[in-house]
Formats: structure tokens, sequence, C-alpha cells
């Protein structure tokens, strides 16, 4: 028997020191080294500045982006104490700013709410910084101390003198390249989109934030907090009634939520805890769907609008066209985990179904016309459901009868194991053979869609599940769809839309795009659905051939071949002109072709611009394109 090398001993026993943890496993504390983890920094630096607004110190926030990536971030706070703390015998602000799980949120009376629990959030900034810089204003003086991925390299020092009354606390930080690696920076719409979030549940808040990358800045400041961001959300569909609204503190939480039913089909709900946006709800989001549930159910059999025949509605009824935010404030909030996506504290549901149950109960019993149309809806919305369910036992059983065969325009691949095959989406029957024809049998499938598929977002799920190549698409899937999805059962661990690259193309990418969002949101959510790039031209010269997928892409190789070589130039309309080989070479080809990944950074938004552009209503569709049809490049006549 050889002898064992590997020792283990005591030796071996690594302890990392201070902030050395944060950089060796950035994902424990920021979620990673992507883009998503890349923005996780400023929102932690700019929620230690919200703590402050929601403590009542401050009311203005400002962030600036600079030219080399650095990030500013400045409150009007009480500015982060300087003294000696007590255990350490080093400056407060030292403290902060270089060790783990040290805040002022741990009950010692520094902050009533806040949304910084764990006391690692400024701290794992400064670690997966290259520099980062701390100027403090409290006392009549300006203090300072810089710090190089997490050692201070100053001492905390008085610079100046404040203005008289001036406090608070800004931060300049500089993402460390060696942690972040590749090509990736801030996204100012990103920002956007949770700064805006942001001043909507910390109501009285201003936050102003300047890209000097791109000179383009934006302030938002919204007195009606969560009202204005219901009908902001609302803004592409028509309103049932006035937005519901009510707040009240119990047991020193505060809730608060707003609501109102529209004409859509689908839910846009969002629940926050301490301005955080817990995307997998909570205890307060579970508490406020079951209220309104069992106030319309109360509501609608005390007024007669259920018969005594009629079931009660169910959670799914009652779903049908609502948009409305809950807002809770806890001084001592218990989240999944450090990225807070999901609320755990199990009073504050018995609490979110007092408050919203109260509220809509008296909005309900004052506003009879507004009550009837909602329950119309319910109605509506009940009956829709049953015909889906009897649809969906249909195709079931058909499945069953036809021993589960899948659609037979489907060209599916041998391999069967879901995280190795591919499913490839493609627009008409003529690049549907190429594509067959080029594929790789093994792993990749083929569905070719005719035409264009129904729009989603104006139809109910019993009309949807009615559409043939809607029915093709669930079936090739395998996953169910809505409230019976299931990735369990996904055939395909890559499902690719592939389109010409032309308005009908684009048209019919969105028209997928918003069935998947609305119907399969897991789908995106786990990171299985891509858009494929086919190129945009065929580039011929001598005896090479070369392919632009872009503008740029074209330019940039024709100035390679020079002006003096014979160029031919085809420009691809769509996949159809493409020969199976080509197709395959520039498209398909896992070695060499590019994919965009589907995901969804701002679910809020996302909902908002699937309405505007696919919703019954014209005049926000028709603002949008005033408002940015000079930005528009390539668009086919």
């Amino acid at each position: 028997m050889s002898e064992q090398t590997n020792v283990y001993d005591a030796s071996t026993i690594q302890v990392l020191e201070g902030l050395e943890a944060v950089r060796r496993r950035p994902g424990m504390y920021v979620g990673g080294t992507d883009i998503k983890a890349l923005h996780h920094l400023i929102y932690e630096v700019v929620d230690n500045s919200i703590d402050e607004a929601l403590a009542g110190a401050c009311n203005r926030i400002d962030v600036v982006i600079h030219p080399d990536s650095s990030v500013t971030v400045q409150d009007n706070g009480r500015g982060i104490p300087v003294d000696i703390h007590p255990q350490t015998g080093r400056p407060a602000l030292e403290v902060v700013m270089t060790t783990l799980h040290a805040g002022g949120k741990f009950g010692g009376g520094g902050y009533k709410v806040s949304g910084g629990l764990h006391g690692v959030g400024v701290s794992a900034v400064n670690a997966l910084s290259e520099w980062c810089e701390v100027e403090v204003r409290r006392e009549g003086k300006i203090y300072r101390q810089r710090y190089e991925r997490g050692r201070p390299v100053t001492p905390v020092e008085a610079i100046g003198k404040a203005a008289k009354g001036e406090t608070g606390t800004r931060t300049t930080f500089k993402f460390d390249r060696s942690i972040f690696k590749g090509n990736i920076d801030y996204k100012f719409e990103t920002l956007v989109q949770r700064f805006r979030e942001m001043a909507f549940v910390t109501r009285g808040v201003t936050i102003h934030f300047r890209d000097e990358r791109s000179d383009r800045e934006m302030t938002f400041y919204f007195e009606g907090g969560i009202r204005s961001f219901v009908r902001y959300l609302n803004r592409s569909r028509q309103a049932l009634h006035p937005v519901v609204h009510a707040e009240k503190e119990i047991e020193h939480v505060f809730i608060e939520f707003a609501l109102q039913y529209t004409d859509a089909f689908t839910e846009s709900v969002y629940a926050f805890a301490n301005t955080i946006n817990t995307i997998d709800g909570g205890t307060h989001l579970t508490g406020m769907r079951s209220a309104i549930t069992r106030t319309l159910n109360d509501y609608a059999r005390k007024a007669g609008l259920l018969k005594d025949s009629d079931p009660n509605f169910t959670g799914d009824d009652t779903r049908e066209g609502l948009t409305a935010i809950i807002s809770i404030k806890h001084p001592d909030p218990q989240f999944e985990s450090q990225t807070k996506v999901k609320l755990m504290n199990p009073e504050v549901q018995t609490f979110a179904t007092q408050v919203v149950g109260e509220a809509l109960s008296t909005f309900l019993e004052e506003h009879p016309a507004a009550a009837k149309a909602i329950i119309q809806k319910c109605l509506t919305s009940a009956r829709a459901r049953a015909a889906a369910r009897k649809a969906r036992d249909l195709v079931i059983r058909k499945s069953a009868l036809e021993s589960l065969t899948l659609p037979g325009k489907l060209a599916d691949c041998s391999e069967r194991d879901p995280s190795k095959a591919e499913l490839y989406i493609v627009e008409g029957e003529s690049a549907g053979g190429s594509a067959k024809q080029g594929r790789d049998r093994h792993m990749q499938a083929i569905l070719p869609l005719r035409g264009k598929i129904l729009n989603t977002e104006r139809a109910r799920l019993d009309k949807i599940l009615s559409n043939k190549e809607i029915k093709a698409l669930i079936s090739a899937l395998g996953t169910g769809i809505g409230e019976d999805f299931t990735l369990d059962n996904l055939r395909y661990g890559r499902v690719i839309i592939m389109t010409d690259a032309d308005v009908d193309g684009s048209h019919i990418r969105t028209l997928l795009l918003t069935f998947f969002f609305r119907y399969m949101t897991p789908l995106i959510e786990h990171g299985h659905l891509y858009i494929a790039q086919p190129p945009l031209y065929r580039i011929a010269y001598k005896n090479q051939v070369r392919y632009a997928y872009t503008e740029a892409d074209r330019e940039r190789i024709l100035s390679e071949i020079g002006n003096g070589t014979k160029v031919h130039i085809q420009r691809y309309k769509g996949l159809g002109e493409m020969n199976p080989q080509q197709l395959w070479e520039t498209t398909m080809d896992p070695q060499t072709r590019t994919l965009l990944q589907v995901t969804i950074e701002d679910a809020a938004e996302a909902d908002r611009v699937f309405s505007m552009l696919m919703g019954s209503e014209v005049p926000p569709r028709r603002r949008f394109i005033q408002t940015h049809a000079r930005e528009v490049r390539n668009l086919d006549i």
C-alpha cells in the first residue's frame, strides 16, 4: 500500500485574519464575483445611508460613478462615530470598516430599524475594493481614513472643519479588478431601477444619482411612497379603482401596504422588509395575500355576489390583475440568508393579515362600485381558471392516451440528460429545416414555430392553452405552466430562442419572452433561457469568409481587409437564407456561437415594461416609441 502523502494536522488549519475571508470567499458575502455582485457593493453602502433615513437622521443621498468606475456615496446622516471603541481600543470608524459583524444594528440603540443587520455590508465592500476612503462630518470636524484591499493605510485623522450643523458620511471606493475579473462594469439602468425602488419605499428621502462616465443623472423623490409605486407600475394598465392604502404600527413593527386591481391578467406583487426587496417573499407577503383572499370572499358572500352554490375564491382567483406592494419595518427582522431574499418572522404574517384585512374591508364597504368591479374580476378569473383546468386536464389525458408523445414538428435529440440537451425554438419552417440539418443531433433539438404566437399579455390562461404553437412549446419543455410549472421535469437545460434579425423576428422574440416571463418565470430565474445571436453579414474575400454580428463588427472587418481587396457582402435578413453548414458555424456550434442569457435584474421594472409594450393600453406604448425613436438602428422596412 502506497504511503499517504497528504498531511492533516494542526499546521494545516488556516485562520483567515481580518477581512481576508471576504476576499477568499466573496460569494458568501456579496453573492459572487459577477456583475450582480458588483452592483451589490453599491447597494450595501447605499443601504447604510437608507438606514440613517429610517432613523430620521437623513433626507438626501448622493451617488456618483466617476470616469474610472470608482463610486462615491454621500449622505447627510449622523456620520459614523470616530471616537475610540471601548472593546477594541480603536476608532469606531476603523472598526466598522475593517471588522466583520461590527455595526450599530445589533441592539445598541443606534438604530430602531435597519436593512443592514449582519454587520458585514460596508466592511465586505471595503475588503473587495482596490482602495476605499471614508470622510465623516461630525461634531464640527471632517475626519478621514483610507484603506487598500480592506487594510487601513492611514489613521483616522481630522482634516478640516465642517460647516455649522453639517453631518454625514462620504464613502468612495473602487472595486478590485483582481477579484471582479473580466470586462464588467456598473450599469446605469440597473442602478436607476434599484434607487427608484429605494425612494418609493423610503418616503421623503431624495436619492440623486450621477454617472460621470456617460454624463447621465436622475433624481428620485416620492412623497406618496408605495402608493406612488403602485401607480407607477400601473401606468400602462387600466385601473378598476383608486389605490387602497394603509399603514399601522403593531408592537414596534410598522406595516404599510398599497394595492390596486387593473384589467391585466397577471399579478404584480412586491414585498419589502426594511427597504430591502425580498424577492422570495416571506411572512409579510403570505399575510397580505391571505388577507386579500379572505376579505374578498367575506364581502362577496355578504353582498350576495357569490351564490351559495359557488365555491369560495382561491388565492389564484383573487390575484389576477392585482398590483400590490407591502413594506414592513421591523426592529429585528429574520432573513433566510445574508442576501435577504425572504423574510421569516412568524409574527409579521399575523400583523400583515390584520392591517390589510381591516383596510381592504373598510374600502369595499365605502366604495360599493369599486368592490363590485373587483369581485366581478375575481368571478371572471375563477371561470377562466376552471376552463383552463379542463383544457389542461384534456392536454394531460390526451398525452397519456398517446403515450406522452411530443409535438410532431419537434425534431428531438438523442441525449436524455437535460443538463446536456438544448432546445432551439426557431422561427418558420425554412429556418427550421436548415437548423434540423445543421444541428448536432445528439444534443440539440429543434422546434419550429409557424408565424407569430399569441400575445399572452392580452389573453387568459384558457385561451393560451388552446393555442397550437404554445401547446407544442409546453409539451416540448415538459415543465407545465403557471401554478403547475416545475423545473424538475424540464427536458432541456438550455432553451434558445433563434429568430431572424428583422422586425418580425424581434416581435416573435418579444412574444416568446412575454410568455416565458409571465408563465414560466423560474426558467429565466434559474438561467435556462437564452437568445441566439445569428450574424448580420457574410463577408467573402479571396478564399476567406468572415461573419459580422454587429455593424461595428462589419466596419472592423472591412478596415482589416483593406480598400484594395474585392469584397462580397451579404446581409442576412432571415435564418432561412443560410445553408445548414453556415447556420451551424455561426449560430449553433457551441465552440464558436454567441448566446445571450436572459436574466431578470429587476422584476418590478420588467413587469412594467412588458405591460407597456405588450398590454392593451396604447398611449404609454406610443409615448415610449416617440421617446426612443431616434435611438433605433437597423430598422427593416
